[in-house]
């Protein structure tokens, strides 16, 4: 209880000292809904009911990754916050009652009980477990994992997630390297179940026609990917009747990456187009500019760059799907947050960015990628129904 109170104090300090960059920060277009939401609780009212169960996912990529354990939850009263808002796009979909999560000094007034609380991969909160678990919650953590490139900074502060992790009944890991590192921050009752991405159901939303060309897709690319890729592409392109498709990772991006394209499309007398203004695939460089389309691409490419791993501090991106249509994976090899489901797909290419060009010369020796495992949810179902 002393340290809740200091953790408290302290939020409550770091608010106020951080109160000009988030009036700043509500302004910015990436951040208008959530900011104004999560630190000012604008639009953010405390959930209708107790004693449901909560889930809590940070972004898009998990709230994805939940969807096979709602529907076999269908009969429960579904919570769910996120702290972004492409997150918080996807969950809207969902029959379940929608939030951003507060900061940390709202929810010991904002949180209401509800049976279980299941966070998911890497969500820790210390006011969100403490809070949670003293109205008399059962927290689970699912997905579990923690870094490679991250474990150090966890170790020195091993006496803090001791706290937190005590609070937790049941941690399901992605895999054995993630329960070893819960086992050396004082964690107890971990059981590794694998990714639950892999459970996932993969599907189209719109059929497109394949054109009569090579499809190579950039997907989920980061900034200063794209030039990378562009580059290879255009060297590539000389030996190959092929097509670039470039989908960023992130819409506030679209503008920036057009006019990218745009001095590529010039300097080599290549044909652009939008997507958004053109729905076909005639062009050289199409930029995608509309969201939740790229399945939709990968199910019409011959080649996927996966981004996200070309540059340090991102760690990579799903490539379940990609896999799923049969592309050629070429990605970086700054993976390491996608490293478990990288272990799943066969005949990846993993290469730096200088060398995408000399990946797309060898992906006509190369079959597609593919994924063989799949993974088991009865166990984690049965967890959270348990009263």
């Amino acid at each position: 209880m002393p340290f809740s109170i200091f953790y408290f104090t302290l939020s409550v300090l770091l608010y106020f000292i951080a109160l000009p960059l988030l009036v700043y920060l509500s302004f910015k277009s990436k951040y208008k809904e959530s900011i104004p939401a999560r630190f000012f609780l604008f639009n953010n009212p405390r959930f209708n009911n107790e004693n449901g169960v909560w889930f809590h996912v940070c972004s898009f990529g998990e709230a994805k990754a939940i969807k096979p354990i709602l529907d076999a939850l269908y009969d429960e009263d579904i919570k769910i916050t996120t702290v972004t808002h492409t997150g918080q796009n996807q969950v809207r979909k969902y029959n379940a009652d929608v939030r951003y999560l507060p900061y940390e000094m709202f929810l010991p007034f904002w949180a209401k009980k509800q049976r279980v609380l299941v966070v998911l991969e890497a969500e820790f909160w210390y006011m969100l477990f403490a809070v949670m678990r003293a109205k008399g919650t059962r927290i689970i953590l699912l997905n579990a994992r923690i870094s490679e490139k991250s474990a150090k900074k966890y170790l020195q502060f091993a006496w803090f997630y001791k706290k937190m992790l005590r609070y937790v009944e049941i941690i399901y890991a992605q895999s054995e390297a993630d329960k070893n590192r819960f086992l050396a921050l004082g964690a107890t009752n971990i059981e590794v179940i694998g990714n639950i991405k892999l459970a996932g159901e993969i599907k189209k939303t719109s059929e497109y026609e394949k054109p009569h060309a090579e499809i190579i897709v950039a997907g989920s690319t980061h900034e200063t990917e794209e030039e990378s890729i562009l580059k290879a592409f255009v060297e590539y392109k000389k030996q190959s009747d092929s097509k670039l498709i470039i989908v960023p990772r992130h819409p506030e991006r679209f503008e920036s990456v057009y006019k990218l394209m745009k001095e590529y499309s010039d300097k080599n007398s290549l044909t652009l187009s939008k997507f958004s203004t053109c729905q076909d695939f005639e062009a050289d460089l199409i930029l995608i500019d509309s969201m939740g389309e790229l399945n939709n691409i990968y199910a019409i490419s011959d080649i996927a760059i996966v981004g996200g791993a070309f540059k340090e501090g991102i760690g990579g991106h799903n490539p379940l799907e990609p896999a799923y249509f049969g592309c050629k994976i070429i990605t970086g090899k700054h993976f390491h947050d996608q490293r478990e489901l990288y272990k799943y797909v066969h005949h990846v290419q993993y290469v730096e960015r200088d060398e995408i060009h000399k990946a797309l010369m060898a992906c006509g020796d190369l079959p597609p990628s593919m994924v063989e495992e799949t993974i088991n949810l009865e166990a984690v179902i049965n967890k959270i129904k348990k009263q």
